[in-house]
């Protein structure tokens, strides 16, 4: 398998953030590298949330290739630095969903700026307990062995 270096770039004709990259959206762009391009969040949670995209296009974090996972949580270490730092922040929010709750098919990391008392609690969701101990082990014992599987046929 190539490098990523060594190959083209993919980009979607139908993918918002693609149109983006390419500069046929507008956009608030913060940062950009040969492996990814940041900007605000049209609809932020608060100032200074902003998307951390590959250049590329992959749909989920299970399908970017491994040597781009490194360089792109680089950058957004980079943008959490810079959000906390820039903008007083106390701290922030990451988060990336794949699939549900995932308004663009298109790896995006969110970088939230946190500051204290900001009246954000929680997780977005509703969050509950295992059924018992045996459930949580059986939660616990079949991620393991996905894991272990994953490994085995990488």
């Amino acid at each position: 398998m190539p490098d990523a270096k060594d190959r083209l770039p993919y980009t979607s004709t139908t993918c918002l953030f693609c149109r983006i990259i390419q500069g046929e959206e507008k956009a608030s762009l913060v940062f950009e590298d040969n492996i990814s391009v940041a900007f605000l969040d049209h609809r932020p949670v608060f100032p200074g949330h902003c998307l951390l995209v590959p250049r590329e296009h992959y749909e989920t974090l299970a399908d970017l290739p491994a040597e781009l996972v490194g360089p792109l949580f680089q950058n957004a270490q980079l943008l959490e630095r810079a959000i906390e730092g820039g903008l007083a922040a106390d701290g922030t929010f990451v988060a990336l969903n794949n699939h549900v709750s995932q308004s663009v098919p298109h790896v995006h990391i969110h970088l939230v700026p946190r500051h204290r008392k900001d009246g954000l609690r929680g997780f977005f969701w509703p969050r509950q307990r295992y059924q018992n101990e045996a459930a949580r082990q059986q939660v616990q014992e079949t991620l393991r062995a996905a894991i272990a599987s994953i490994r085995a046929d990488s």
